[in-house]
């Protein structure tokens, strides 16, 4: 009898677990998945198993870069594909290397301050101040002095004292000055406002490849007033000429006069990546 009872009482057990959920292999459950909170499931894609494609939705928000000053810039050639150093040159400028003709124009609003219509640069004399050829200087609103040399022209009605806006032409892309063995390019440089007789600070003392990185790739607030106005309290408004000031010197002979074929990457890089000396 005892038996008996144990063997009924096993199989109303079997019976109850049989009932209570499906088999499986032991370890694994075999229930369906608790859906997500919310009840929120992905679509699955049938051509691909196990794929799960996102939710339909609407497209990403474009950010525009933070506005980093008052000021609005503009790279300063326009519709020409360039190339440019981003060394230091002898001097703190860059080397913009564009077809002959490309648009320059003014990378700021501001006034025209020297207009040289004239190229005067011989290799006779080599006269500091002629070096650029024909030559722009734009006094930005921002109080930083904007220089565009080796100019093949210059618009007729960019005269000193002039208002001009960013972006607006002022001359095409040349090779005047002592850059007359070279492919055509823009001497530009960036310094502040002086007397002409103190040339040699109209031809570079910010390094400008920063700034026109930044206006490039689209951030066109990047302002060098900062730069501008840190380096004028050290250096003192006036500073004395200290590389090539005298006439009837040797021009240095440039290691290339056609633009550089290895660029920076831009955000990264060593600073050897692309080194280009050329004549002042």
């Amino acid at each position: 009898m005892r038996s008996g009872r144990l063997a009924a009482l096993a199989g109303a057990a079997f019976v109850a677990t049989s009932c209570g959920a499906p088999a499986g292999v032991a370890g694994v459950s075999t229930l369906p998945p608790t859906p997500p909170p919310g009840g929120v499931t992905a679509a699955m894609d049938d051509s691909q198993p196990g794929h799960i494609v996102p939710p339909p939705g609407d497209e990403p928000v474009r950010v525009p870069p933070p506005k980093m000053s008052p000021y609005t810039y503009a790279f300063p050639i326009k519709g020409c594909k360039v190339s440019y150093s981003r060394k230091l040159l002898v001097l703190p400028k860059t080397i913009i290397w564009a077809a002959k003709g490309c648009a320059f124009v003014s990378p700021v609003d501001g006034v025209v301050q020297e207009v040289n219509l004239k190229n005067l640069w011989t290799s006779s004399t080599d006269r500091g101040a002629d070096r650029e050829g024909r030559y722009v200087t734009i006094k930005g609103e921002d109080g930083v002095l904007y220089l565009g040399g080796h100019l093949d022209s210059v618009e007729q009605d960019v005269t000193p004292g002039a208002k001009v806006k960013a972006g607006q032409l002022l001359g095409r892309v040349g090779n005047t000055g002592n850059a007359r063995d070279t492919a055509s390019n823009l001497y530009f440089a960036m310094s502040w406002p002086v007397d002409p007789q103190y040339w040699w600070v109209r031809r570079g003392v910010v390094p400008p490849w920063p700034y026109l990185d930044s206006w490039d790739d689209g951030n066109r607030t990047v302002s060098p007033r900062k730069a501008m106005l840190t380096l004028r309290k050290k250096m003192g408004a006036t500073p004395p000429c200290t590389q090539l000031c005298t006439s009837k010197q040797v021009t240095p002979v440039p290691d290339e006069t056609k633009p550089p074929t290895k660029q920076k990457k831009k955000n990264g890089g060593g600073d050897d990546d692309d080194v280009v000396i050329i004549p002042l």
